[in-house]
């Protein structure tokens, strides 16, 4: 045995810092649609989850029907201020070069969208082809479901149960645990909150960081972990 088969990143709010700016689009729209919310509690609420799975839970919830419009007029607003302002997270090159294993993106991002940031921010020859979305699976197969991690590991051979996520929402590691596979928690990103690392423990990570600096040393005291058992 010998540590990890793979390890998994989510990319918003993980290795590029769009969740803030999809916060910001979002509960604009919301609100001149009459349902008023925080770019805060959009961040805490949503991230994570697709626009689509957004808009359905909030009419569910409010019983307020919400124009089919909002959901091209997000993405055409959501994609151009992306392309503009979309960061790196800090540490994620650094970290990149320290890992050992396999690696990959599993996303709830569409294609084209993922293409375009990890472009702006100079990742996209570091994962070459081994970026997944969850939407090219079908629109019923995004996190929270496990489907995406489940395809990112059947690319590689790799064992769900010797599988590492990085993830920064508690629908992303529902989906990571759903399919078997272990987690830890990134609260580095601009869209973090107070209570951010409390929930994604509750939600099942093993335990939290909030620099990717310490990503490397983590998965090596994780793995050993797992050897002792």
């Amino acid at each position: 045995m010998n540590g990890f088969d793979l390890i998994i990143f989510d990319c918003d709010g993980v290795l590029v810092d769009s969740e803030i700016i999809a916060a910001e689009v979002e509960s604009a729209l919301l609100t001149d649609a009459g349902y008023p919310i925080s770019v805060e509690e959009m961040g805490e609420r949503f991230a994570g989850m697709t626009w689509h799975n957004i808009l359905l839970t909030i009419e569910r919830e409010a019983a307020i029907p919400l124009s089919a419009s909002l959901l091209d007029k997000s993405e055409k607003l959501l994609d151009a201020r992306l392309a503009q302002e979309v960061k790196v997270i800090d540490g994620v090159k650094a970290m990149l070069s320290r890992i050992r294993k396999p690696y990959c993106i599993c996303s709830n991002s569409a294609s084209h969208r993922l293409d375009m940031m990890l472009t702006k921010v100079g990742l996209r020859e570091v994962f070459g082809p081994y970026v997944y979305s969850a939407k090219d699976l079908g629109p019923d197969r995004v996190k929270p479901k496990p489907d995406i991690f489940l395809h990112g590991a059947k690319q590689f051979g790799a064992d769900p149960a010797r599988t590492l996520v990085i993830e920064d929402s508690v629908h992303g590691i529902a989906g990571a645990r759903a399919a078997g596979m272990r987690v830890v928690g990134f609260t580095g990103a601009s869209h973090s909150y107070p209570s951010h690392a409390d929930r994604l423990t509750e939600a099942g990570a093993e335990t939290v960081i909030s620099r990717m600096s310490e990503l490397p040393g983590t998965i090596t005291a994780l793995a050993e972990w797992q050897e002792a058992i």
